[in-house]
């Protein structure tokens, strides 16, 4: 008895949606794994190039996102969603395996980590936002508020694994030799996007689905340019990386500054993604979905950039690495576990193609670019004289507006969100 009522509490899913739901869950978890072996790795990469060179690499991702979009949008247009998925996936995991060879043999090793950089930031993004596009074409606006907590928890729980290989092997196995198991993880994770197909198929379901989306690869831009609200969340993604690299570029400096050596710092950036996963993956157990249920979407937004209100005050008092890397824990582990299933719960309310097209540009060029664009904002303040507390003074209005703008998405989507239920009745 006990047991089942832990159960129906983590898992607050309908019998007929639990097997949809445990295979998302295990989807976001093979994915996330993969990538948070790499991504300590690619931080110390970072670091390794030179701190001065992070805006370099932050453009260089935007500019290759720029060209792969076009690719990505060609492939959703021309193909059903059970084929384009997969295929994603699978020429991620031929990159890592080229990456491995070329680490292995030593060639062109710095070269190599510069362009691993961007390659981390640019499958990071695709990935995911491939994912979530799929759970927002799966899932209701009243699913997702319900759902999307424990499919977080998934992948936070990846997360947390992921890191713990990197601190286990890196040592023993060697950094390159890490691009093996993520490998595996990318493959796990189009064996489980396989059986969510199945999961949720149904003689019509299966129809839609199979389904071409149609249009041309550039789809994406009219589409987002149609739409006010689109527009607000692209605007709430831009901001959201406005906070992120801010943190980020001030977290490099004072990590550069204060701890020597490739090993120590490695392990930090492990420890922050192993703290921010056993957070997150308790607060998407236990209170995600109540959150999201009881606060709407809007306010649950609006939890991240209140807590980088509060962390942008603290940084610029106290611009030391204890509270930078509190602050960044904080953030994450905000955005991880209420903020971004709310974000997601924003693209339930508009049609396929947007979740597909516009909602990819929003995800991945749109974050990218901003990320290049506020990389070099922060640069820029450090050329004319201003401190790491000075620039932490300097956005606490920017993100003020964010906080602002999370409410009125809400708003919106809570409208859209009726209005697609009275549809549904036939109201």
């Amino acid at each position: 008895m006990m047991l089942s009522r832990w159960r129906r509490f983590a898992l607050p899913a309908t019998p007929e949606e639990q097997a949809a739901a445990l295979w998302s869950f295990a989807y976001f978890f093979t994915l996330l794994a993969g990538y948070y072996v790499l991504r300590p790795l690619r931080d110390q990469m970072g670091i390794a190039g030179g701190v001065k060179n992070l805006p370099w690499l932050f453009t260089a991702t935007f500019f290759t996102l720029l060209v792969a979009q076009p690719f990505y949008g060609a492939l959703v247009a021309r193909l059903p969603r059970t084929r384009f998925i997969p295929i994603v996936y699978h020429f991620f995991a031929a990159n890592l395996a080229l990456f491995w060879l070329l680490l292995t043999l030593g060639i062109a090793t710095t070269l190599v980590a510069r362009i691993f950089f961007v390659w981390v930031s640019v499958f990071n993004l695709f990935a995911v936002a491939v994912f979530w596009s799929f759970m927002a074409d799966l899932f209701t606006s009243e699913q997702g508020k319900r759902l999307f907590g424990f499919i977080g928890a998934g992948g936070t729980l990846g997360a947390l694994l992921g890191p713990v290989i990197t601190i286990g092997l890196s040592v023993p196995l060697g950094p390159a030799n890490l691009l093996l198991p993520a490998i595996m993880f990318l493959e796990l994770a189009v064996l489980c996007s396989h059986r969510l197909e199945h999961a949720v198929g149904s003689p019509s379901t299966e129809r839609t689905h199979e389904r071409r989306l149609g249009g041309s690869a550039f789809d994406a831009l009219p589409e987002l340019m149609r739409s006010p609200y689109l527009l607000g969340v692209a605007a709430w993604v831009s901001l959201l990386s406005f906070g992120a690299t801010i943190l980020y570029f001030e977290q490099a400096n004072i990590v550069s500054a204060t701890v020597h050596g490739a090993g120590a710092q490695t392990r930090i950036f492990a420890s922050i993604d192993l703290a921010v996963g056993l957070l997150t993956l308790a607060t998407q157990v236990c209170a995600t979905g109540r959150v999201l249920g009881r606060f709407g979407v809007g306010v649950s937004a609006a939890a991240l950039p209140a807590v980088y209100v509060v962390g942008f005050a603290a940084l610029a008092l106290v611009p030391t690495l204890a509270v930078v890397l509190v602050f960044q824990v904080v953030q994450r582990w905000m955005n991880f576990a209420i903020a971004n299933p709310a974000r997601q719960v924003f693209f339930t309310v508009v049609g396929r193609t947007e979740k597909y097209k516009a909602k990819n540009l929003i995800d991945v060029v749109i974050y990218r670019g901003s990320d290049a664009l506020y990389g070099w904002v922060f640069d820029s303040l450090q050329a004319i004289g201003l401190k790491l507390g000075g620039i932490a003074l300097w956005s606490l209005p920017v993100v003020a507006g964010w906080l602002v703008l999370s409410l009125a998405l809400g708003r919106t989507q809570q409208r859209r969100a009726a209005e697609q239920m009275a549809l549904a009745r036939g109201d």
